[in-house]
């Protein structure tokens, strides 16, 4: 019986109780991210519109599936930093990719947001690829 406390103490000493919340946060999110991987898939001439969301960044790429290949990709940082917010930011690296996508003749795509909610940045870069053009 104490051999078990003292594990438990280890345990809880390694990982406090904000790092457990924030890795079940994670897997979650993975889990959400499987599961609307089963029903997307890009090709080449309609590609699948990643989107990642890190606390700093956000990351954009059309990948065709069927290749296993990134066609275009494009971040927050690719864009003009000036005193903007990280969704204004977004809504600019929307904006980029879309002309990227414009370029290469892809006009439709299909969008995967990567687990995570339709809302805030994400959203943003939707609205900023649409702003451009790309039919989502």
């Amino acid at each position: 019986m104490l051999a078990k406390k003292s594990e438990k103490r280890k345990v809880k000493k390694l990982l406090p109780q904000n790092k457990i919340k924030m890795q079940k946060k994670q897997i979650n999110r993975i889990m959400r991210h499987r599961k609307i991987r089963t029903k997307v898939r890009g090709t080449a001439k309609v590609p699948r519109f990643c989107v990642f969301r890190s606390n700093r960044h956000i990351y954009i790429q059309l990948i065709d599936d069927a290749k296993g290949k990134v066609l275009f990709q494009a971040k927050d940082t690719d864009v003009k930093k000036t005193k903007e917010n990280k969704t204004a930011l977004s809504y600019q690296a929307g904006e980029l990719i879309a002309d990227l996508a414009k370029k290469g003749g892809i006009k439709k795509v299909i969008f995967d947001r990567g687990g995570f909610k339709y809302h805030g940045r994400v959203k943003a870069t939707a609205d900023g690829a649409k702003a451009q053009g790309l039919v989502i």
